[in-house]
């Protein structure tokens, strides 16, 4: 039990900086809940960005998988762009 102990990284937070990590966390799967696809609108949100340009090039270069479902009318997949968020080099830092 001794080498768990010394091998458990820990992670320091302040308490408003806790708190407000777990009510983003729990918004996030409150929202989940059972539909896997967002319109343009939600994964543009998401990503906290206001250019279409910019989410298209996400989009044409594959960071952010999406379905076609009727010929404009796109859905993404919400896990694609919540790991593509997780994934960018500024949460990273």
């Amino acid at each position: 039990m001794a080498d768990f102990a010394t091998n458990v990284p820990i992670i320091c937070l302040e308490s408003e900086t806790f708190k407000a990590l777990v009510k983003e966390l729990a918004r996030e799967i409150r929202e989940d809940d059972h539909d896997p696809f967002v319109d343009e609108k939600e994964a543009m949100r998401l990503l906290r960005i206001t250019s279409k340009t910019t989410f298209q090039k996400y989009r044409d270069s594959g960071d952010i998988d999406y379905r076609i479902v009727t010929g404009k009318k796109y859905l993404y997949r919400r896990r694609s762009v919540i790991d593509f968020i997780e994934n960018s080099p500024k949460t990273k830092e």
